[in-house]
Parts: C-alpha cells; sequence; structure tokens
C-alpha cells in the first residue's frame, strides 16, 4: 500500500508503500563484546516488492521504498514507536532562532557522509528544500498551464512558505525562514537525495552548479509560467532516475547514509542490505547483514516465518487469514497484533463518469462497508465497525464528534433504490484501480462490483499487480481507487498532503475552495485545539463533495523468530523497521 510520507507525507506518504539466492535463516558467527552479541543476519519477509530508491517522489513512496529509505538514510531527527520526535544529535543539530518571523537552522556535522565517500553538506540541504518546498512550480491546476518540478510526495504547504534559505558560510549548514507560523516546523525538513550524484545526473558539472542554479533561479509564478530547462532536466531525474527494481550499474544511484548499504537486488524476490562500516552518527546496528524476501502473499510470509527462511514478517492479516498464525507460538513465535495509524479507502476521481456528483453520490450509495469489514477485518480488531471520517481514526479525541455531523450517515447503509434514483436511468461503467496482488483490496472489490451492479453500475477491474500499480495514480486509466493510507502519527500535513488543491498525494483531482482555505489555515497554527476545528471542518468538506469512503482502519501483524530479539511494532509506515539498530540475535 502505498504510504505518502505524511500520512506520509508523506505524503505525503508519504504511500505508496518484497529471496537471495542462498539465504537462510543462519547467520554468521557472532562477536560478543561484554554480555551484548553482535553480528549475525537476519531475515525479513515482506509482502510488496521494492520499485526505488528516492521514497520522497510520488511514485516511489510507498511501504517498502520507504523502509529501505529509512535504514538506508540518516538524519536531524526519526519517530519512536510512539510517534515522539527523537533528534540524532550525531547527525547534527536545528534550532529555532527566531520566532517572527520563524528561522530554523540546520547544521549537519563534520565527518557525516554518504557511502562513497562525499560529505553532506549544505548542497545536499538546498536540494532537498528544493525537492520539498515546490518553491521554483508555477503549475496552475485549474487553467492547466506551468510546470511542477519536483514531484515530492510530501506537501509542499509548510515549506513553501519559506524564502530562498541562506547557506552557512562553514558549508554544512542551512537556515530556513519561514513567512508566516507553520506547525509542523520540527518535522517538516531533513536531508534527502545526495546533491552531487542529481547535478551529474541531471546535466550540471558537479554539485556546486546545482547550488548556483537553486539560488538563481527565480519563484515560481503561476500568473507568469516560464520553464527552466537547467532546472526541469534536474528535477526530472529527481523524479524518475532513481526508479529500479534491479540493483543499479551505476552505485551512485544507491548511496547510503545510513546504518546499511544496499548490496544486492533479485527483482521481485529479495534484497540484500550489509552494515555500514563507516556510520557512526546515529544509532549503529547490531547486525551484520539483513535480507529482505519479497513475499508477495500473507501465507507466503507466513510460511517462510515457520520454515526458517525469515525471521521477522509483518503482513497485513485478514480475517480469512487468522488461522495462519496457529501454531506459530509453539515454535517459539511472537505474534503481536496492533492497530496501525493508517486505513484502506476508495477514492472517486473527479473526471469522467464521476465528473457529476450524483453519480459519485450514487456510487457510494452502494458501497458495502459492513461487509467489507466483516470479510476483511473479522474478528482481528473488537468491535470493527467502518471508518466514519477521512482525518480522524477511532480513539482520536475529535472522532466521535465530527462523525456525529460530517455527513457519513448518508452512507452508513447500502441504498441500492437511492443509488437508482441519483442515477436516473444511467448505466456508468466504472474502473477501479488496485493492488491485485493484496487480497484485502481484491476482496473489497468483489463486493464492491457486485453490489453497485444491482444499482446499474458496470464495475471492471483496472487493477495491475505487483508494486508498480502505484504508478498508475494520477493517471487517466481508472475513474477510482481501492488504497491504504499509513501515517506517523506526528503533526498535521498528512491532510493537505493528500486533499488540498494540487497537493503531491492528491491524486484523484479534488479541489474545494473552503477545504483548501481550512487547510492553510491548518499549516499555520500552532493551536492543537484549532486544528482539531480545522480538522473537522476539511472532513465534513470531504464528505459532502462525495470524495469517496473511508473502509476501515487498518490491523498491524508481527512475528517474530526465536533466533531474534530487540523487534519492535510501530503503528506508523515503518512497523518493526523504525528501531533496526537494536534488532540482534537472540
Amino acid at each position: 500500500m502505498p504510504v505518502r510520507h505524511l500520512m506520509r507525507l508523506i505524503a505525503a506518504a508519504l504511500a505508496a508503500v518484497l529471496v537471495l539466492s542462498g539465504c537462510q535463516g543462519g547467520g554468521s558467527a557472532p562477536v560478543v563484546v561484554g554480555e551484548t552479541k553482535t553480528g549475525g543476519i537476519a531475515t525479513v519477509a515482506e509482502v510488496n516488492a521494492f520499485t526505488s530508491f528516492n521514497p520522497f517522489s510520488a511514485d516511489g513512496n510507498t511501504d517498502i521504498n520507504s523502509k529501505i529509505g529509512a535504514v538506508t538514510h540518516s538524519g536531524f531527527h526519526f519517530l519512536d514507536q510512539t510517534a515522539r520526535v527523537v533528534r540524532n544529535d550525531k547527525f547534527g543539530g536545528y534550532e529555532k532562532i527566531s520566532d517572527q518571523p520563524l528561522k530554523v537552522r540546520y547544521t549537519v556535522n563534520e565527518g557525516v557522509k554518504w557511502s562513497d565517500g562525499e560529505a553532506i553538506d549544505a548542497g545536499d540541504l538546498l536540494l532537498a528544500w528544493a525537492a520539498g518546498s515546490g518553491y521554483f512550480d508555477d503549475e496552475d491546476p485549474a487553467l492547466g498551464t506551468g510546470t511542477t518540478y519536483f514531484d515530492s510526495a510530501a506537501d509542499t504547504g509548510g515549506l513553501a512558505g519559506t524564502v530562498l534559505p541562506e547557506l552557512g558560510d562553514d558549508g554544512r549548514s542551512i537556515t530556513l525562514e519561514y513567512t508566516q507560523p507553520y506547525a509542523d516546523w520540527e518535522v517538516a525538513f531533513d536531508v534527502g537525495l545526495p546533491a552531487h550524484v542529481v547535478a551529474a545526473k541531471g546535466g550540471l558539472s558537479d554539485e556546486d552548479a546545482l547550488v548556483k542554479l537553486l539560488e538563481e533561479s527565480p519563484r515560481g509564478n503561476p500568473e507568469k509560467p516560464a520553464v527552466n530547462a537547467d532546472l526541469k532536466k534536474v528535477a526530472d531525474f529527481w523524479n524518475s532516475g532513481f526508479n529500479t527494481s534491479a540493483i543499479p550499474d551505476d552505485p551512485s544511484l544507491y548511496l547510503s547514509s545510513g546504518p546499511f548499504i544496499v548490496q544486492d537486488i533479485v527483482p521481485d524476490v529479495s534484497m540484500k542490505m550489509v552494515r555500514n562500516r563507516d556510520y557512526v552518527w546515529g544509532q549503529e546496528p547490531r547486525l551484520d547483514e539483513i535480507n529482505v524476501r519479497f513475499t508477495a502473499s500473507f501465507p507466503a510470509a507466513v510460511d517462510a516465518l515457520r520454515n526458517g527462511q525469515a525471521d521477522i514478517i509483518a503482513p497485513q492479516p485478514s480475517a480469512g487469514n487468522e488461522a495462519i498464525f496457529a501454531g506459530l507460538t509453539s515454535q517459539g513465535v511472537t505474534v503481536e497484533r496492533y492497530s496501525q495509524s493508517g486505513y484502506d479507502h476508495l477514492d472517486l476521481n473527479f473526471t469522467g463518469p464521476f465528473a457529476a456528483r450524483e453519480v459519485r453520490e450514487a456510487f457510494l450509495k452502494t458501497v458495502p462497508r459492513e461487509a467489507i469489514v466483516e470479510a476483511v477485518v473479522g474478528d482481528l480488531l473488537p468491535d470493527a465497525k467502518p471508518l466514519d471520517s477521512h482525518v480522524f481514526l477511532p480513539g482520536q479525541p475529535k472522532y466521535g464528534d465530527t462523525v456525529k455531523n460530517n455527513g457519513s450517515e448518508a452512507y452508513a447503509d447500502v441504498d441500492i433504490d437511492g443509488a437508482k434514483k441519483l442515477l436516473a436511468g444511467k448505466t456508468p461503467t466504472i474502473r477501479i484501480l488496485f493492488n491485485r496482488d493484496n487480497p484485502n483490496r481484491a476482496e473489497s472489490f468483489g463486493l464492491i462490483r457486485d453490489s453497485a451492479k444491482l444499482a446499474g453500475f458496470t464495475v471492471v477491474d483496472a487493477g495491475e499487480g505487483n508494486a508498480d500499480w502505484t504508478r498508475s495514480l494520477g493517471s487517466s486509466n481508472h475513474d477510482a481507487t481501492l488504497l491504504g493510507w499509513i501515517g506517523t502519527g506526528a503533526g498535521v500535513s498528512r491532510v493537505p498532503q493528500i486533499f488540498r488543491t494540487g497537493a503531491g498525494s492528491n491524486f484523484n483531482g479534488f479541489s474545494d475552495d473552503a477545504a483548501d482555505k481550512a487547510m492553510a489555515e491548518l499549516s499555520g497554527t500552532t493551536d492543537l485545539g484549532k486544528q482539531d476545528d480545522l480538522l473537522v471542518a476539511v472532513d465534513k468538506r470531504l464528505w459532502e463533495n462525495a470524495y469517496g469512503l473511508p473502509l476501515y482502519q487498518t490491523v498491524g501483524a508481527t512475528a517474530v523468530g526465536p533466533r531474534i530479539t530487540g523487534v519492535k511494532s510501530s503503528a506508523g509506515p515503518l512497523g518493526v523497521w523504525w528501531n533496526v539498530w537494536e534488532w540482534r540475535l537472540a
């Protein structure tokens, strides 16, 4: 499922959101330091296959790409399993040096470097700002004019409020100045891709030339769009040049700044990562190697664990597969289930047959959400019910209040007669995009198809197999999408990342002035109560526009074999990968 780095974020998402030959359950002999074992190998089974070394782009922001990105990149902070921001002082530091205007200075420590030996410096910071700010964009989505340069999955709304950054004389720092307050400033910025690589592959002589290009290029003006050819070439490479399902011939395309380095990939089968021996600017890992098996299904992941071909699995369970876990605990396997900070949903494109609001409303009236929850979630969560908010999850303080007033009750039950009345004799054909390899989405599709047929709709499968299906998001080859978002739980940027007009993870063309106004205000307020009020307003506008339907909060499951310890589950998009440095031989 896509993870749009948010919710992404992210978005985000961000969503978007995977054997080596000779890979086995054993490992290399450990080195014992005191009572702590270091060394050894762990194998993780992941359902989705790897597709990109750029998890920050809209195309690359899937769950598995983001997980691999997290253990091959380092930065100023990370989120722990409770979504608390933890600063990484070994990498560098950041400080708010002014409130009015809001100014934040980021400085990378000396000695921090990419795995090719190049220092992580101000050029890398400036590129990350350019990619995440939309500063140079002059696109007007309503008119279809202008250009969006860096196709970032994250919402640009926060960094878009910054002026051209000031680079420090030390060559390792950058100062961001916001023209207005920004609620998520502490998690708004971090290092992304290596600037020296993007510069060379983007047709420039070196990183200095890239810095000069970014500093001298004018801010984008949608009223006077003009293509910046040099910048577009750089951005085009940033957008797609790191996409691959195999190990690139050019090692510069998979540089690491984190605890592990990718060493080999068998496309759609496996990945091998080895410890980055130079890495001392963060939590240092205890394992020498991590292998990833891309299993493509829940049962295959469980079989890999049971057969000793995997040590850790975290597949998304479904009601019909719950029994598969039976017997694992007797083999020394630890099993944990938990509610994720994410949800599955049906989004309708605001073009084609769904350009008409009454057709959108009619289709949503046919969606059997109760049956979907029963078929997919079942007893995995106690008292599981359809999700009735686009922006809150059950258990969050405002969930109950917003559900009472957001309009979700109009779609609480299937209403075939109401749908027929809205269609007035029309018989639209609806193409739904989803990941065919995800059994939960396939189950949802079948139930929606059969129910919608009763009202006169013809629902056809526009789905695709393997992780490449996410690249069809935002295209015109479908009318609706079944997908999932999973957020970090930190900040509010996840909402504009998905729903703001023209946002990086807004794939269905939704645009609403009132919602945009509320989201703009949301990004600028640090008052938590006011944030909740604005989120309530956005949620209401989504339901009033028949945006789509949230289906259910997703369930996480982690199973860890007896060889490995230190694994902790997070409800956020990284799952077990957030604390990879703590994994060790038992």
